[in-house]
This record gives C-alpha cells, structure tokens and sequence, in this order.
C-alpha cells in the first residue's frame, strides 16, 4: 500500500515549519550560533522554579480540573484586571492550555464549520495558517506592509472580508516582524470587526515585552470587543517558561465551554506541576518580567544600530524580541540569504518567507541572545553583506 493513500491529505500537504530546520540544521553545525530561535535564554527565575519543585515535593503529582487548578485562573482573572482593566468569570470564562499553541488551535476547532474563512495577517507566527487549515478553514491572507511598520490597516482588514469571514487574528506585538498595534490603530478597526460581526484571536503571547514606553493594548479591552474576543496568551515569553508548556485563553463562556470540551478528549489537563509554577509567576514576577525586558530593550538597540552601520534597512520594532531587516538589495531570495549566511559564516537566521509569502525579502533575527552572541553574529553577517557588495561592484 502506498504511504500517500494511508495518510491525511491535509496533514501531507503541510509544509514544515521553516524556523525548526534552520535549527535541525544549526545543531549538526559545529561553531554554528543561531539568532533563530524565539525563545528567552533566561532561566525560569527560581522563585517560580522552587514553587514547582515545592509542588513536586508535596506530592501535587495528580490531574487537576480540565480547565485547569482554580488558584491558576483566579490569579489570571487577577491579572487580566491589573493589565488590562477586563474582568472574566474564573470558572467560566478562563481555561489553561498547553502553551498557548493549543489554545489557537482550540479556538478554530470550536469556532470553524467547512469553508469559512479565517483572516490571517502575515508576516505572523507559523501556526495559524495550518491550524485553520485543519481546522476546515479557508485562510484568507492579508499581506502587511514595510512601509506600514507591519501595522493591520482598516483598508487592508476592510478588503480582505467576504461574507463567509468568521474569525480574525491579530498576532500582536507581532513574530517575527515585532511590530505592534497601538490603541488608535486598535480603534481603527474596531467598527469594521463588529459591523461584519467578526470574531477575533488576539495572540498576546508577547504583550509584556513592548518598548514604547506605553503598556500593551488589549483589543478585548475596547467597547464591544469582550464578547467577540478569545485572548490567548501563555507564560513562555515574559516569564522564560518555555519548557514548562503552559498557556491560558479568556473570552466568552460559550466559546470557552467548546474548546474545554475537546482539551478534555485531547489533553486531559495541562501540566499540574507548571500551573503552579505559574500561580507563583503571577504573583510575584513583576519584577522578573521588568529586568527581562529591560535587558531585551538594550539588546534590541544593539542589533539595530549595528544593521544600521551595515547599511541594511530595518524598521524599528516596538515589541517582541525580534527585528525584521530587508535583504532585497543583495537579489537574493530569503531563503537563499539564510542558506549562504549559515554555509559560509555559520550564523542562522530565519528567512521571512517561513512566516508567509509577504516575508519575501526579509530575514528574522531573534535577539533572546545574549549581547556576546549578538555581537559575534553580526559581526560574521556583516562580513557576509560586505563579500556580496564587493562581488557586485566587481561586476559592475
């Protein structure tokens, strides 16, 4: 029998996740460095560690409620009020996933009947696309621009609606491009949402980690917007909890209640260990959060002014731990810049095109990296740019 005909045609015709095999490829790669990978290189601050070690110890080993420890869901009702001045229901309006992966793919396995349409902004973070597509979704791409700091347009929204449009998700502040959505843009496209009742995935994994000066806006905060809103978010970013695979949704009960239903046939529970980690995350890693993020600031301007002395064109991004530099100058693909860059200086970025087609000419370098590495990076990309130049001035 031939494998083709055993397997699911929508799980064959996934295409792999283009950030794992330039780290696949970097770990066989002696003397590589890596600016691939979005994850803190912090460890879990160890107050938060030893409360998992506590619960280990106390024998907290069983499964916990399917929506997850009711301690858990009241410190992020608890957290929702401080941040963003929402208040949901502990019991009825939150639920802890695993990383908040699951909880993108959740909402579309609840939400989505066979041909509707899911609107994905992109450049975005590569689960989207296939989870709708498992889903039964037809994902409908809009292509942010450059010149638009990456930033949702209502035009752009407004254009992209059809009337089978259900779900829109806003992947802000945004991987890999780390641009951000500010509450005038928020506001911007409030009343098209509505007026074509969309419902809305706000992924807020990075909603700590923003550089204006001004605190992340959560769409579910702006009137009429609650009811229509599942904010995903998790503790992998802001917390350095990468491994501890945790995440939680908030939005209406009756949407909750589905996606509860199939983490109970799915999942079960979320890690029991990691929930009460979190609670003590949530309590008292305000500070852990601040110094994490300060330290990511100072190496975000690093890496920019240094692309700035290569002479590569960068918008500045305001959230996240990445920027999101043009190539198009050197004619190369992305794909072919990130392949070259790791064959002859041994340094592995991210080629746009892994976060969507309009990631064309682009390159994501995360800089979750200590200033060290960041500097020994860039210094081999900047050798790299140079050998190209010279190449093409020779040929002139």
């Amino acid at each position: 029998m031939e494998n083709k005909k055993v397997l699911s045609d929508k799980t064959v015709g996934l295409k792999p996740s283009g950030i794992r095999k330039f780290f696949d490829l970097v770990s066989e790669m002696k003397d590589a460095i890596s600016l691939g990978v979005g994850e803190p290189d912090f460890d879990t601050p160890w107050h938060i560690r030893d409360e998992g070690i506590y619960s280990l110890e106390k024998g907290r080993t069983f499964y916990t409620s399917n929506s997850g420890l009711k301690e858990l869901r009241q410190e992020i009702c608890n957290y929702m009020k401080r941040t963003q001045d929402l208040d949901y229901v502990w019991d009825k309006e939150v639920f802890i996933t695993v990383g908040g992966s699951e909880a993108i793919d959740l909402m579309f396995r609840a939400m989505i009947n066979e041909g509707d349409e899911v609107l994905i902004p992109q450049p975005s973070y590569v689960s989207y696309e296939p989870c709708a597509v498992l889903a039964d979704a037809k994902p409908v791409i809009i292509n942010l621009k450059n010149e638009n700091n990456f930033r949702l347009k209502p035009e752009e929204l407004e254009a992209a609606i059809t009337p089978r449009s259900k779900i829109l998700v806003l992947p802000f502040p945004n991987n890999p491009t780390g641009g951000i959505m500010e509450r005038e843009d928020l506001e911007a496209i409030r009343e098209i949402i509505i007026k074509n009742d969309l419902y809305v995935l706000s992924d807020e994994i990075y909603g700590e980690l923003t550089y204006t000066g001004n605190p992340h806006v959560s769409i579910a905060s702006l009137p009429g917007m609650k009811e229509r809103t599942i904010v995903v978010n998790g503790f992998s970013k802001a917390y350095a909890m990468t491994g501890w695979r945790l995440g939680f949704a908030c939005g209406p009960q009756f949407i909750i209640e589905q996606m509860v239903k199939i983490h109970q046939y799915a999942i079960m529970c979320a890690p029991t260990t990691s929930q009460y980690a979190a609670v003590e995350a949530l309590k008292n890693g305000d500070d852990d959060v601040r110094r994490m993020r300060e330290s990511y600031n100072e190496r975000r301007r690093f890496v920019l002014h240094m692309l700035d002395e290569m002479g590569i064109p960068c918008f500045e991004p305001q959230g996240a731990f990445y920027v999101f530099p043009c190539i198009k100058e050197f004619g190369l693909t992305s794909e072919d810049f990130a392949n070259l860059l790791l064959a002859e200086e041994k340094v592995a970025i991210v080629p746009g095109t892994a976060f969507g087609d309009s990631g064309e000419g682009f390159l994501r370098i995360s800089y979750a990296y200590s200033i060290d590495n960041l500097r020994i990076a860039l210094t081999r990309l900047k050798h790299f740019v140079e050998k190209i130049r010279a190449q093409e001035k020779k040929w002139d």
